[in-house]
């Protein structure tokens, strides 16, 4: 097997192709005579197969992810927007953070700038800014790429953390239910609030 034989004749190559009851397969047509080689080609093609799977399983998949704000954010809504914001970088997956002018808002864009070069610098620990803030129609929007140097955090589904964070005996299931219209009644507001 694997022996240059040098340059044959057609018809002699399919003999001996026919011979050892393989495939006679042309590997380089451009070439000055073309280059032939005897092989199993059903079994070349499910290698080569196997090969590009495996390949596409070690490429890392990025998800972009995105974030819309406003320019007049409140301070609540833009720390929790941040936090995910670092949440995601920290999972690997790209941020796009879009800020939306509505009306009137279009003629103080700054607001917007100043709300994305914030974002910016609260998540610079954990991502970079890959393109400035540019206007899309009626959005600001930057790009934040994760930072190749920080730890990847793999996401848990969301049942995983809660079984983890408490021990199945502790508690029957209909306690949390009746905890948590309790807790909705400490938030309703009073009546000279209303």
């Amino acid at each position: 097997m694997n022996t240059k034989r040098g340059v044959v004749k057609i018809q002699e190559a399919l003999r001996m192709a026919e011979a050892a009851e393989l495939d006679l397969v042309e590997v380089a047509p451009q070439a000055q005579p073309p280059v032939c080689r005897i092989m199993n080609y059903g079994k070349y093609r499910f290698q080569q197969q196997k090969r590009d799977k495996e390949a596409h399983k070690k490429q890392k998949n990025q998800v972009v992810k995105e974030i819309k704000m406003r320019p007049k954010i409140d301070l609540h809504d833009y720390d929790f927007k941040v936090k995910a914001i670092q949440t995601f970088l920290q999972a690997g997956n790209r941020v796009k953070v879009s800020v939306f002018f509505r009306g009137r808002e279009m003629a103080f864009l700054d607001r917007g700038r100043e709300v994305l070069s914030k974002v910016s610098a609260a998540v610079a620990e954990f991502g970079k800014v890959e393109t400035e803030p540019r206007m899309e129609g009626a959005y600001m929007r930057i790009m934040i790429a994760p930072n190749s140097d920080s730890p990847v955090k793999k996401q848990q589904p969301r049942q995983k953390k809660e079984a983890e964070a408490q021990p199945e005996q502790e508690q029957p299931k209909a306690q949390p239910q009746q905890q948590k219209t309790k807790a909705k009644k400490n938030f309703l507001p009073d009546a000279d609030q209303i």
